[in-house]
């Protein structure tokens, strides 16, 4: 054991001391020397014969340092140095090949670790300063019939909460937005309501003031305390330092501030950065629909459990879904056929991590592509190189050098540009980290948060992007000098080129890579575009274009609800007398706005449900005239007037897929259903809409009216002809009119709220399109590449052609069937491939094949586009070959 490490440290000793250990070798290797010369001159020798038997006794000088060098050192360790050195030379060397190469391996790295940091910051690890992340859970309501979760009720939340043993902590977080009093200023901004131990259970202490204590969630409007973000504290308060104790007016409520979050914490709803939490006491006062925690059938709750440690997700599955089992016998009335389920983080069903899920899928295996194109086009940059380095590999295997020990130095090689393409990939991630944003509107003057994570795990995967790069970079040329025929090689004198049919085949498969990926992206961001296209020209069931949308919140202003029942009244009438508006109408929710319809159990008259189904729905509640002015048309019956008031028999307007599937068939006009405890008559069946997705199937759904359901934060309808400016201008003056106090939200059409639903398949569209239009270009790049090298390698073919009578238009069609010979062969291979892969954009295609002929035509189109342009410059030298001097060199 001591010799051994007497020897590693020696060993180690000699990395550091190269020079020297150098110099006395040769001094050494030269004393030898001249003594052995020494002894042959006084055997009678000349001086030329004595040093050639010196020589020639002593064996190989170069030889012999070698030995000693592998005997004092790590010959591996010195190797690689060396290797190092000499590819640093040969990149200093062609500055323009190192940089092309560098440039291709940055985007394409660069791509994959930009997309990695967005799956990490939003799928994976979404809650910045949250601990203990992988052992988090959401959990919501499933139903028959409902595809995605839905929310659960405070009251099951609690049964949950005491009934189940496998957690450590089981806690809630509702968004919602709210207007935010500061001084004479009012904004609009998001928050969160929560339960009392949401930041003990998440791992996250308020760095002044404290969180919530037990039992600030429970009673109706009992504890008026909240924390605020970092964000808020240094923005609006100035980093008061006093701030604890202070009040805040949300929602016109003054609370009491009682805690700041530490900095880097946005809360736990991916989307949205929070800049406040209330408890969830204080429910009623930012959710519409009156007190909701002691309403077992009121479903708002978004929850979320950690799970202890060494418990597996299907444990905890089966110890919830025994839980909502019995909750579902001891409840028929609200819990019949619901149950329970836990998602993963990256599946959560009530924020945009499921929204995008599909779409960072999806660009998973774009990048790949991508990074498989920039390694073969820097392949086939590399595969040229190697054929000018002929002469330099042929030379070092005659002196000796080992086969492997050339595959060592082309791999370093590779491993170097893989690292500076690594390293300017991890740039370009970085600054792309928040680009996803970008692509994101602003909804009511809020900007989406959706920032990327780049951790040690990114940095891991990066590192393995890296090494793959480094195989498939190394292993072109490798493969090249495995052929090389040393004997044939030199018998040319160094001129022939070494495997030349081989090299022509893997320069022109790296295009038909690139070319087939290319095209399998090209069609991919085609099926998108179309399928986002027909979603937009899709109707949602009412009318977009000639419809505005708007609000006036009346809560923070200090209204209560005479008083805005009031003002919208008085509102109404003077929009309606505006010159250019038809209709206009107040409701409470707007169709395809990120908030969520009211949804309830019913009870239909007549209609036995099966008994495992507990018959739900949801509501909205809209105001006169609501349905002329939205151009949801009415299949019979009425709309509501102002006659269904408070003081009327309660009344609702049911869509056709209600009235088929509960009164099936039968004329629903007249009939009753039960909405929490009370009967309401049909008096009206409106054709079915859209309501939270333009992509979604048709349900039950209802109106009632709402003067007997009053909202003081409805939203207002106006169809007119005039423009969303014009409009926004009348508008401010009726409202100023009325009080001056009050402004206006931002006023919209309904088209421009469709168009923001679809957020996600216009990211998912201007990524792949971005990322497909990359790797046209650099497929287009390689196949000029390979075109404008096979025409310098042909002149003396060229030559001989045009002196035996060839045309200039001859050798332009000859130079242009190859490259599109190369590109068909691609595409072929892409549409294959792309069959295949379309299938994986499901998710995000709407009402279009994977098949469609109109994307897979216009990929063909453009593929060919690209590859005659990229020929055409090759074609045109070919063109202007000069025989005589072709065939003289």
């Amino acid at each position: 054991m001591r010799e051994f490490f007497t020897t590693f440290v020696r060993r180690l000793a000699a990395l550091f001391r190269r020079r020297r250990l150098e110099d006395d070798l040769d001094e050494e290797l030269r004393s030898h020397l001249e003594m052995a010369v020494a002894r042959n001159l006084g055997k009678g020798l000349s001086a030329l014969d004595a040093r050639r038997e010196a020589l020639r006794s002593f064996g190989g000088v170069e030889q012999t340092k070698e030995t000693y060098r592998d005997q004092r050192g790590w010959p591996m360790i010195e190797t690689t140095i060396a290797d190092l050195r000499f590819g640093l030379r040969l990149l200093r060397r062609s500055p323009g090949f190192s940089l092309l190469a560098i440039l291709c391996l940055t985007l394409g790295i660069g791509a994959n670790a930009a997309v990695f940091s967005w799956v990490e910051g939003i799928l994976f690890r979404p809650y910045p300063a949250v601990t203990h992340q992988e052992r988090l859970l959401a959990l919501g309501g499933t139903a028959l019939g409902e595809a995605r979760g839905t929310p659960i009720s405070w009251p099951d939340f609690l049964d949950l909460e005491r009934s189940s043993t496998l957690f450590d902590a089981f806690f809630v977080t509702k968004i919602m937005g709210t207007t935010l009093s500061i001084g004479d200023r009012a904004e609009v901004t998001t928050g969160s309501i929560v339960s009392a131990n949401y930041f003990d259970a998440i791992g996250v202490h308020p760095i002044l003031g404290r969180g919530f204590v037990p039992g600030e969630d429970a009673g109706r409007n009992a504890h008026p305390v909240t924390v605020i973000s970092y964000q808020l504290w240094k923005g609006r308060f100035k980093g008061d330092p006093q701030i604890i104790g202070k009040t805040q007016r949300l929602n016109n409520v003054v609370h009491t501030i009682v805690g700041v979050a530490p900095e880097g914490f946005y809360g736990t709803f991916v989307g949205w950065a929070m800049q406040f939490w209330v408890p969830a006491s204080m429910e009623e006062t930012f959710e519409a629909g009156g007190y909701k925690l002691e309403d077992r059938g009121a479903r708002w709750i978004e929850a979320y459990v950690r799970l202890k440690p060494g418990v597996t997700p299907e444990q905890a599955q089966q110890e919830i879904s025994a839980v909502a089992k019995r909750l579902e016998s001891d409840f028929p009335d609200t819990n019949r056929g619901r149950g329970i389920k836990l998602w993963p983080l990256w599946q959560t069903p009530f924020n945009n991590a499921g929204t995008l899920l599909p779409t960072l899928e999806t660009m998973l295996a774009v990048v790949v592509f991508v990074l498989l194109i920039a390694c073969a086009n820097v392949g086939n940059l590399l595969l040229v190189r190697s054929f000018a380095r002929r002469h330099e590999m042929t030379v070092r295997l005659a002196i000796g050098a080992g086969r492997g020990r050339l595959l060592k130095q082309l791999f370093t090689e590779g491993l170097m540009l893989s690292a500076f393409g690594a390293v300017g990939g991890l740039l370009v991630a970085h600054w792309c980290r928040h680009a996803l944003v970008v692509l994101f509107p602003a909804r009511g003057g809020v900007a989406m948060h959706l920032p990327g994570e780049i951790d040690w795990r990114v940095l891991a995967l990066s590192a393995g992007v890296c090494l793959v790069a480094t195989l498939l970079l190394g292993l072109v040329p490798a493969i090249q000098t495995r052929k090389i025929d040393l004997a044939g090689a030199l018998k040319s004198d160094l001129a022939g080129v070494v495997g030349g049919g081989g090299r022509a085949w893997v320069r022109s498969s790296l295009v038909v890579v690139q070319v087939s990926l290319s095209f399998v992206l090209l069609v991919g961001a085609g099926l998108l575009l179309e399928s986002l296209e027909k979603i937009r020209n899709t109707s949602p069931g009412f009318s977009t274009r000639n419809v505005l949308d708007t609000a006036v919140n009346l809560v923070p202003a200090g209204y209560d609800a005479p008083r805005a029942q009031s003002f919208q009244d008085q509102l109404l009438d003077r929009v309606k007398a505006l010159p250019g508006v038809e209709f206009a109408a107040f409701g409470r929710m707007t169709p395809l706005s990120y908030g969520s319809f009211s949804s309830t159990a019913i009870a239909v008259d007549g209609y036995q449900p099966p008994p495992e189904e507990q018959p739900t729905a949801e509501y909205n509640e809209v105001g006169p005239d609501y349905f002329a002015t939205m151009g949801i048309p009415l299949l019979s019956g009425r709309e509501f007037t102002r006659a269904d008031d408070e003081k009327a028999a309660l009344v609702a307007v049911v869509n056709q897929t209600m009235a088929a599937q509960y009164w099936r068939g039968k004329d629903p006009l007249g009939e009753r259903v039960q909405v929490k405890g009370r009967w309401m008559q049909v008096v009206g069946v409106a054709k079915d809409s859209k309501y939270q997705s333009v992509r979604e199937t048709p349900r039950p759904f209802f109106y009632v009216p709402l003067r007997q359901n009053f909202s003081r934060g409805a939203g207002l309808f106006i169809r007119t002809t005039l423009s969303p400016e014009t409009m926004k201008t009348a508008l401010a003056r009726e409202v100023h009119a009325l009080d001056g106090n009050l402004a206006l939200y931002e006023v919209i059409t309904l088209q421009e709220q469709v168009d923001r639903s679809t957020s996600p398949q216009r990211v998912a569209v201007t990524l792949v399109g971005v990322l497909g239009g990359l790797a046209l270009l650099l497929a287009a790049i390689g196949l000029y590449g390979v075109m404008s090298y096979a025409v310098s390698e042909s002149k003396r073919e060229l030559g001989l052609r045009m002196a035996l009578g060839a045309g200039a238009g001859n050798l332009l069609r000859l130079v242009l069937s190859r490259g599109l010979a190369l590109t068909t062969g691609g595409m072929l291979l892409g549409m294959t491939v792309a069959l295949g892969w379309a299938r994986l954009l499901g998710n995000l295609l709407y009402k279009v094949s994977p098949r469609d002929p109109l994307a897979f035509g216009s990929a063909l189109l453009i593929m060919t586009m690209a590859a005659l342009a990229a020929c055409l410059l090759p074609a045109w030298r070919a063109m202007r070959t000069d025989p005589a001097r072709a065939l003289r060199e």
